[in-house]
Order: structure tokens, then sequence, then C-alpha cells
């Protein structure tokens, strides 16, 4: 069993990192021929960075638009975030004492991480428009994510798992050494279904997260007074 998982992570991980690579690479690569910033826009670059910073911290777009979205969003975004500071534990031979101390908020996290997924995922539901709108994929991601949060609660609460051998078994996967992992239920279905996550990630809705630094309407200046806005393979035409 200790096998069968160090090999599906290896798998998810080159899955999800060449994945991801590939997307990036895509947006990057995506021309963006309007200057179509959403107004009011900044006129600077500073302002566009500032612009970005809030919405990537805050969801300043989602908060002006749909408070209730933006109350289960934004707990389970930063649930998520304290989920992961607490997961580090697990990385990192020598724990920093930054994230020993904030081990209680990784837990208060895993609560907001569950209730945010569930609020967004009655909204999928409940609210005529979004459900018009709503793939089977969409329901599954988030039934998926619920998982992980239960699973990982169970854990915590109900069926505790051995997390010095669990530790273990992480840090050797980084040196290619395979040592035993527990084979706690729980454990193996929470492994499982992040193993799945990473899997699917890289084609799933999911990639918004590094979609956002490439969304035209946020990322560009409102200067199209000041400077003329061209396509790449329009500059050559504008010679003739």
């Amino acid at each position: 069993m200790s096998v069968l998982y160090a090999l599906l992570f290896y798998v998810a991980t080159v899955i999800f990192v060449v994945g991801m690579v590939m997307k990036i690479r895509q947006y990057w690569n995506t021309p963006a021929p309007l200057k179509i910033p959403t107004t009011p826009a900044p006129t600077t670059a500073t302002g566009v960075v500032f612009r970005m910073a809030r919405e990537v911290l805050v969801f300043e777009s989602l908060f002006k638009s749909n408070r209730w979205i933006w109350i289960f969003g934004y707990l389970f975004h930063v649930g998520l975030a304290l989920v992961t500071i607490r997961h580090l534990r697990y990385f990192i031979e020598d724990v920093p004492t930054i994230i020993m101390v904030m081990q209680p908020l990784g837990v208060a996290g895993g609560f907001m991480m569950i209730i945010g997924l569930i609020g967004l995922w009655t909204r999928r539901i409940v609210v005529e428009r979004i459900r018009y709108i709503t793939n089977p994929s969409d329901h599954l991601i988030l039934l998926l994510l619920v998982m992980i949060g239960f699973s990982g609660m169970m854990m915590k609460f109900i069926s505790h798992t051995d997390i010095v051998m669990l530790k273990t078994f992480i840090l050797g996967l980084f040196g290619f050494s395979i040592h035993d992992l527990p084979l706690d239920f729980p454990l193996l279905v929470h492994l499982l279904l992040v193993a799945t996550l990473m899997i699917i990630f890289p084609f799933s809705k999911l990639l918004h997260a590094p979609g956002i630094f490439f969304s035209p309407t946020r990322n560009q200046i409102d200067n199209p007074r000041e400077q003329r806005h061209t396509a790449p393979w329009t500059r050559n035409l504008d010679k003739l």
C-alpha cells in the first residue's frame, strides 16, 4: 500500500506541475487585442499591482457584486490557506515556531473551509440562474473538496493517525525513499482524494487561481487615450 500511494503521488505531482506549466504558458501566449479593463480602473502600473493585490487578497470585485457569495468564498479560501500552512509541518524537517503557533488556526481553518464549501454548493442548488449554468463537474469538484475537508477533520477528532509515521513517509518521497504509510482508513481516503485533486486541477475550473493574474479586465492599465493598445500581430501592419 505504501508503494502504491508513493507512485500515486509521484504521478499526481508530475501531472500537476506539467499541467500547470502548460496552462500558464497558454495563458501567457493568449493575445489580448483589446483594451478592456473594468472601470473604474487604475491609470498606472502601480495602481494595477494594488488592484490585483486587493482582488487576490480580499476578492474586491466579488465583495462589491454579492456579499453572500463573498462570505462563503472568503471563508473557504482563508480556511484553505490556514489548513495549507498547518500541513507544512509534514514537509519540513525542523518545523519553524510560527507554523507550530498557527496549528490551532489550521484546525479552525478546516471548519471555515467546510462551511464555505457547503455555502457555495448550496448556492449552486438553490439559486436558479446559477443552477442553470452548473455542470455535473462543478458538483463533483465541490464534493471532492468537501470530502477532503471531512476526511481531514475526521483524522483530527475521530480516528487519529500516527503523524510521525506519516511525516516520515512524506519526507521520504522527496528523496525517492518509500517508508511505511499508516494504514488508517480516513488517512488513505484523505490522501487518495488529495492526489485526485492534484490530477484534475490543471484541467478544471480551479484554474481561476493562476488565471486571475492573466485577466485583461484586471491586469490592464486604463490609458487608451495616452497610449494606443495594439496586438502584437498588428504592429508590423502599422508600418505599411
